[in-house]
């Protein structure tokens, strides 16, 4: 599809995905905020939803220095703010942290937690790699002492891999599949699992003021892993983004194959109504 005015008649909400749809980590994509501008202007509703690890405070904060507009959205449900409600039953306990040092600290708050090594915590939480250069194997001898320990894993961040300024990084359910194959267990915050959409749902209600009818929310999304199977899970229908994760595969800035594209989406088992690059109105 060339432009999301071609189906937004039928749409009454959107459930957009943010890192790799309304931005790639860096900047923000125009298009994309014009789009959901657009149909805020005609009467709809949108919510965005994402799988980052922090509260939505940060995350709006974020997306105002990358000046999104907040007329471009309704509200903002995270993962962060998911897998608070994971963390509660550790209350006063020690939790071992990987992920960057203070950025996602808001996830703990108002909890007693200390943060500490593996030997002293009672799971292990993970929001994120240490670092944007590292990848999921050089955690093997952490996951030997998680294993040692019997420790649980809750991930506040399921995407494998994100965009991020034209390239493409791992993210925490990448670690998270690593510690399961290895015979962990682990707790998955965020997309494609339903607390995430439900809340979403709930404030998509909110906005606009009455229980919008299911089949009128479109899921928007660049992941197969965790946003078409949401979508799918929820009962929504779902706009792919091609242009993000999957932009070599699928060719999507040259000569896209829609057969291609069909292939990728269909295990997910979603309602795919359409696919473009980038968003666009």
């Amino acid at each position: 599809m060339s432009s999301l005015s071609q189906i937004a008649p039928a749409y009454d909400a959107i459930l957009s995905d943010v890192w790799g749809v309304v931005h790639d980590g860096v900047t923000a994509h125009p298009a994309a905020v014009e789009a959901l501008r657009s149909f805020r202007a005609k009467g709809g509703r949108v919510v965005l939803i994402t799988n980052a690890p922090r509260t939505a405070p940060p995350i709006i904060e974020m997306l105002d220095r990358m000046r999104v507009p907040r007329d471009a959205y309704d509200d903002v449900v995270t993962s962060g703010d998911v897998t608070r409600t994971m963390i509660a039953p550790y209350r006063g306990r020690v939790l071992h942290h990987v992920g960057p040092t203070g950025v996602d600290d808001s996830i703990y708050e108002g909890f007693d937690i200390t943060l500490g090594s593996p030997e002293k915590a009672a799971a292990v939480v993970v929001t994120d790699l240490d670092d944007d250069a590292d990848t999921p194997d050089m955690y093997e001898d952490r996951i030997k002492i998680w294993l040692a320990r019997g420790l649980p894993l809750i991930c506040a961040n399921p995407d494998r891999v994100v965009e991020h300024g034209g390239r493409i990084i791992y993210c925490g359910g990448a670690l998270a599949d690593l510690y399961e194959a290895h015979g962990g267990r682990i707790h998955m915050a965020g997309k494609p699992y339903r607390p995430i959409y439900d809340e979403a749902l709930k404030r998509a209600d909110a906005a606009a003021g009455r229980s919008v009818d299911r089949g009128r929310i479109l899921a928007i999304g660049d992941s197969v892993r965790t946003d078409a199977i949401g979508a799918a899970n929820a009962g929504l229908d779902l706009m792919f983004i091609t242009g993000s994760i999957h932009a070599e595969e699928l060719d999507a800035f040259g000569t896209p194959d829609p057969e291609a594209i069909r292939a990728l989406v269909a295990p997910s088992g979603a309602r795919l109504v359409g696919a473009m690059p980038r968003l666009a109105w």
